[in-house]
C-alpha cells in the first residue's frame, strides 16, 4: 500500500512542524485535531492521483509539488505526530464500477489504522443504490464526491436514491461542488441549490469553502443546517494569490462558526502543514472559534 513516485519538485518543511503543530493545538486547549479532508487510496489510484498534480501546472498556471510524498505508513505517522486525532481517507472514482472497490478498500483501511474515520464514496450507475446503503450498514463516517474529477451532474437520476439514503441517514458527504482550482463541466453553487431544494436534508461538507464563489456557498450554509464547509486550502498564501477569501464575509464565518470544519488535503498539498493551520488559526476570529474548527464541531458532527 506504499508508494515511491519521485517528486517533481520539493516543499520545504519545518524541521520541527510537528512540535509546532502541537504547540498550536496546546495553545488552544485542544487534545487533538480532526481533519475531515485527507487523502489515503489504494496505490494504483494514489500514483494517478499524484500523476495529475505533476502535470497540474499547465491546468492552472502555476507547478503544484506534493509536500507529503512519502509512504502510507509515514504518511499516517505524520498525521499522528501532528495531533491529528482522526482523519478521513477520502477516495472517488472516475468511472463506473470502481467505487465499490474503493469502499472495499476504505473499510479494510480504517479497520486498521487507529483514528481513520470509514469513508466511502459513490458514482452515478444503478449499483450505487445498493453499495452505499450496504456502505453504511457497514460503518461508513464519511463519503466522498468529487463533482470535478467524476464529471457528473449530481443531479443525474441515478444518484436520486443516494442522496435519498445519505439524507435519511444523515451520514455527512464531503464533496468537491466548487469551480476551483479548476472548473468542471458541473462545478459550482447552482447545481448545488437544484441539488439542496430537491434534498434539504443532506448533510454536506462542501470542499475547499466552495472557492473561487465563498459568498454562495455561505448562503446555501446559512439556508441549510446540514450545509458545512470544509477550509481545505482556503486562507493559505497559496490559495490567497489567486482566489482570495473576500474581507466582507468574515462575519459569516463568524456567524456559521459551528459549521466550518479543519480540512487540509494531506498530502497533496504544495505547502506545509503547518501552513494549513496557521491560515486558520490566523483568521483571528478567536480561541473558542478556532477551537470549534480544529476539533469540536467534527467531533460532533461524526459523534466522536
Amino acid at each position: 500500500m506504499s508508494s515511491s513516485v519521485s517528486p517533481s519538485a520539493t516543499v520545504p518543511l519545518p524541521p520541527d512542524e510537528a512540535a509546532l503543530v502541537r504547540r498550536r493545538l496546546t495553545a488552544l486547549g485542544v487534545d487533538g485535531l480532526i481533519d475531515v479532508h485527507t487523502h489515503f487510496m489504494p496505490d494504483s489510484v494514489l500514483r494517478k492521483v499524484w500523476g495529475y498534480f505533476d502535470a497540474v501546472g499547465p491546468m492552472t498556471g502555476r507547478p503544484w509539488p506534493i509536500a507529503y510524498r512519502l509512504s502510507e505508513a509515514e504518511r499516517v505517522q505524520r498525521l499522528q505526530d501532528f495531533g491529528v486525532s482522526h482523519f478521513t481517507a477520502l477516495n472517488y472514482p472516475h468511472k463506473p464500477e470502481m467505487a465499490a472497490w474503493l469502499n472495499a478498500w476504505g473499510r479494510e483501511f480504517a479497520a486498521a489504522t487507529p483514528g481513520c474515520l470509514t469513508s466511502a464514496t459513490f458514482y452515478p450507475e444503478a449499483s450505487a443504490a445498493t453499495y452505499v446503503p450496504e456502505a453504511i450498514a457497514a460503518g461508513a463516517h464519511v463519503f466522498k464526491a468529487h463533482v470535478q474529477v467524476g464529471d457528473y451532474d449530481p443531479n443525474d437520476p441515478l444518484l436520486n436514491p443516494v442522496w435519498g439514503t445519505l439524507a435519511e441517514a444523515r451520514t455527512p458527504v464531503v464533496i468537491h461542488c466548487g469551480h476551483g482550482p479548476a472548473p468542471g463541466t458541473h462545478t459550482g453553487p447552482a447545481a448545488m441549490r437544484t441539488l439542496l431544494a430537491r434534498f434539504p436534508d443532506l448533510v454536506l461538507i462542501v470542499a475547499h469553502m466552495g472557492l473561487p464563489d465563498y459568498g454562495d456557498f455561505l448562503d446555501l450554509a446559512a439556508r441549510y443546517p446540514g450545509v458545512h464547509l470544509d477550509t481545505t486550502m482556503a486562507f493559505t498564501a497559496f490559495t490567497e494569490a489567486l482566489t482570495p477569501f473576500p474581507p466582507d464575509l468574515r462575519p459569516m464565518l463568524v456567524d456559521l462558526g459551528d459549521r466550518i470544519l479543519f480540512g487540509s488535503d494531506f498530502p497533496n498539498i504544495p505547502y506545509s502543514y503547518l501552513s494549513a493551520l496557521d491560515a486558520v488559526v490566523d483568521l483571528g476570529l478567536g480561541d473558542d472559534w478556532t477551537r470549534g474548527v480544529v476539533e469540536g464541531n467534527a467531533r460532533r458532527l461524526f459523534h466522536l
